[in-house]
């Protein structure tokens, strides 16, 4: 793909993890949400929130196929209910099919490094750098999607700053974590682009 065509393309194929749910109501339209569960090369899952519109979903037609392709893009919203994350990562959903095909989680991203990048070594020491990039999409609006990239890649993104512009192909990954509330140890997921390849345009 032509670098400058590149904005903000996700392709997932996986198993839907349960029924689809009312979300919210947008220029009279009705959107949904479901969760997606798409299988790592490494026996790992992430479960990834899909959100389409009553159209798409109702015209949905099992076929005895076991996997669902959803082409879309990766979208975040700040979340002011004061339950939850504040930054809800999710796929909007261009399409929707049933297939056979295998697991598939691909994403490629053209955005603008809105935050410092932070250089860290996980507890097996591995480097890795955390970046927040903004992603433009129509009518003046932007995504703000947490990314991560690993060693050498890491390194190099270490050193750019903010207003730069990259380019990244990766996937969309969940994670899970425990973070302590009044005391309590409550369970939390996290969502991530983990980029394979990332470079400053």
């Amino acid at each position: 793909m032509e670098k400058n065509s590149i904005g903000n393309t996700t392709r997932l194929c996986g198993s839907i993890e349960g029924k689809a749910r009312f979300s919210h109501i947008s220029r009279n339209r009705r959107y949904f949400v479901f969760p997606l569960r798409v299988a790592r090369l490494s026996g790992a899952e992430d479960i990834i929130n899909i959100v389409c519109d009553e159209e798409k979903l109702s015209s949905l037609e099992l076929d005895g196929s076991t996997m669902l392709r959803v082409t879309g893009e990766l979208r975040s919203y700040n979340n002011k209910s004061g339950v939850g994350n504040k930054l809800i990562i999710f796929v909007y959903a261009n399409d929707l099919e049933f297939c056979d095909d295998e697991p598939e989680n691909t994403i490629m991203l053209r955005g603008t490094i809105c935050k410092p990048p932070s250089l860290r070594m996980t507890p097996l020491g591995r480097e890795i750098c955390d970046l927040l990039i903004a992603v433009n999409r129509p009518f003046g609006r932007s995504d703000y999607l947490p990314c991560i990239s690993w060693g050498q890649n890491a390194r190099e993104a270490a050193g750019w700053t903010v207003g730069d512009t990259i380019i990244l192909e990766g996937r969309v990954q969940s994670r899970s974590y425990i973070k302590n509330i009044d005391g309590q140890q409550i369970k939390k997921t996290a969502f991530e682009v983990s980029a394979s390849s990332i470079e400053k345009v």
